[in-house]
C-alpha cells in the first residue's frame, strides 16, 4: 500500500505572471503574423521567456539580433524592452514595415529622458548594464548625456561637471528596495537633483515584489518562475531571499530541484511578468505528484491595466 503524500500548503502570489506590457507585446506579434503571414521578424526576444518565444516561433516568428538580418519586404517587430532611436530610423530608411511593441511604461521613460536633455540636464540612470531596456533608453539621447548607476557605491564615484543640473531616471524592472537606497544616496550627495515626476519602476514590478514580500515569511521555500535573463524575475527571488527565505528561479517544472525542496509544510510560488500562467499550473501539477497540495491564492493587489494595440493592427 502506497504511503500517503505529505501535506503541502502552497501560497500562490497574486498578482503574478503576465503584465499588461507583456500581454500587449505578445499580441502584437500574434496579430502581425495574422495580418502579414509568416515569417514575421522580431528584433531580440519579444519578452524574456523561452516558452513564449518558442510558441511564437512555432507560429512563424523569426527572432533576430539585429535589423540587418531582416530581409527586405518583411515586417519586423521591436521587443517590449524598447530600442535605440537609430533602429526605427534604419527600418524607415530601408522601407521596412515595423511595429513597435515597446512597453508604454518604458516609452514613458524614453520621453522623460528626451525632455530632460532638452532642458539641459545630465541624467543619472539607475539600471543594469547591458540590459535591453537600458540600451534602448540610452539610445534615445545624445552620447555622454546620461550616466549609468548600478549600485549605491557608484554614487560616490560620480564625477559630474555641473552637479546642480542633474536628474535621475530608472529602469522599470528594478528592485524597489535597491532602487530606493540608490535614490537616497543620490539625494544625499546631490541635494538639487531633479526627481522624476512619477515612479519609473513599473506597477507590475512593484506589485509582484510586494506580493512576494507578503507571503515569504509564511513559507519555507519560494519558487519563482521566470527566465534567468528576466530582470523582474530575478528581483522576485531576491525579495524572498532578503526575507531570509530560500528562493529559486526556475523556467518551468522540469527545473525543480527536489532535494532542495525537501519536505516543507509551506511553499510560496510566483511568476515573473514574462511567464505565462500555464507554467504556473505546470509547477502546481508537479508539486501535486509528490505532495497533498492545498492551494491558497494570496491576493495582494488587483491589476486591471490594459494597453492599446498599434492602430495598424486593429484598424
Amino acid at each position: 500500500m502506497a504511503s500517503a503524500k505529505p501535506p503541502l500548503h502552497l501560497l500562490i502570489a497574486a498578482p503574478r505572471g503576465f503584465c499588461a506590457g507583456v500581454d500587449r507585446a505578445i499580441r502584437i506579434v500574434e496579430l502581425t503574423i495574422e495580418r502579414y503571414g509568416p515569417p514575421v521578424y522580431v528584433r531580440h526576444e519579444i519578452v524574456h521567456n523561452q516558452f513564449v518565444v518558442d510558441r511564437l516561433r512555432g507560429m512563424g516568428a523569426v527572432f533576430v539580433k539585429e535589423l540587418d538580418e531582416v530581409p527586405d519586404g518583411r515586417p519586423v517587430v521591436f521587443s517590449a524592452h524598447g530600442v535605440p532611436k537609430v533602429v526605427p530610423a534604419n527600418a524607415e530608411a530601408r522601407g521596412l514595415d515595423y511595429l513597435d511593441a515597446t512597453c508604454p511604461l518604458v516609452s514613458k521613460v524614453h520621453r522623460q529622458a528626451e525632455r530632460l536633455i532638452r532642458a539641459g540636464r545630465h541624467i543619472l540612470f539607475i539600471g543594469h548594464a547591458g540590459h535591453p531596456e537600458v540600451i534602448g533608453t540610452f539610445g534615445q539621447v545624445p552620447e555622454g548625456s546620461m550616466t549609468l548607476i548600478e549600485t549605491v557605491q557608484d554614487v560616490a564615484k560620480i564625477d559630474i561637471a555641473d552637479p546642480l543640473n542633474l536628474s535621475f531616471l530608472t529602469q522599470t524592472t528594478l528592485s524597489v528596495d535597491d532602487t530606493q537606497a540608490i535614490v537616497d544616496a543620490l539625494k544625499t550627495r546631490f541635494p538639487a537633483i531633479e526627481v522624476p515626476r512619477s515612479e519609473d519602476i513599473c506597477y507590475a514590478t512593484s506589485n509582484r515584489q510586494a506580493a512576494v514580500k507578503a507571503i515569504a515569511l509564511e513559507c519555507e521555500r519560494v519558487l519563482v518562475i521566470g527566465s534567468p535573463t528576466s530582470s523582474n524575475s530575478l528581483r522576485l527571488a531576491e525579495v524572498a531571499e532578503r526575507q531570509n527565505v530560500p528562493a529559486r528561479l526556475i523556467q518551468r517544472a522540469a527545473d525543480i530541484d527536489w532535494d532542495w525542496i525537501g519536505q516543507p509544510r509551506a511553499i510560496g510560488l510566483t511568476a515573473g511578468a514574462s511567464a505565462p500562467e500555464i507554467l504556473v499550473r505546470e509547477v502546481v501539477d508537479a508539486l501535486a505528484e509528490r505532495f497533498a497540495v492545498t492551494e491558497t491564492i494570496a491576493e495582494h493587489t488587483v491589476e486591471n491595466m490594459i494597453f492599446k494595440l498599434p492602430r495598424k493592427l486593429v484598424a
